[in-house]
């Protein structure tokens, strides 16, 4: 059983956004810090990429762990309630996923996914830096 009512459940998942996240906002900003220029979120490609950097030919994609099921991540929990519909919803999700970046990397694309519980406050500086490291080298 669901520990909010239905109308609650509504209007928690309607403020989920699927751009300009937290953790989309702390990645642009630190390699915006660091001198990078980007594209946000453009839809000439597959899956709507998060940051393109034309330059050094990468696309990067920040991905909520549970909304994309970041494997052996204790944030990529099934919710217990409608589990059909999660189960249906959320493997999708992963399936696109690697639709999308198999067909950037087909198109010569360098694909870098970053997950959320990558960003938390203990492993989020050396994340960062070695984003940027894969990304300029």
């Amino acid at each position: 059983m669901d520990k909010f009512s239905k109308e609650t459940r509504s209007r928690v998942m309607s403020r989920i956004r699927s751009k300009d996240t937290k953790p989309e906002i702390l990645v642009r900003s630190y390699l915006f810090s660091r001198g990078l220029r980007f594209r946000k979120n453009d839809k000439r490609y597959p899956g709507s990429p998060d940051i393109v950097l034309p330059k050094y030919n990468t696309i990067v994609f920040v991905h909520g762990c549970f909304w994309h099921l970041h494997d052996g991540c204790k944030y990529a929990k099934m919710p217990k309630s409608n589990v059909d519909y999660w189960k249906k919803k959320l493997y999708r999700n992963r399936e696109r996923d690697e639709i999308n970046q198999k067909e950037l990397k087909e198109m010569g694309w360098t694909v870098i996914t970053i997950w959320e519980c990558e960003l938390k406050k203990d492993k989020r500086e050396q994340t960062l830096e070695e984003l940027y490291v894969k990304i300029t080298s």
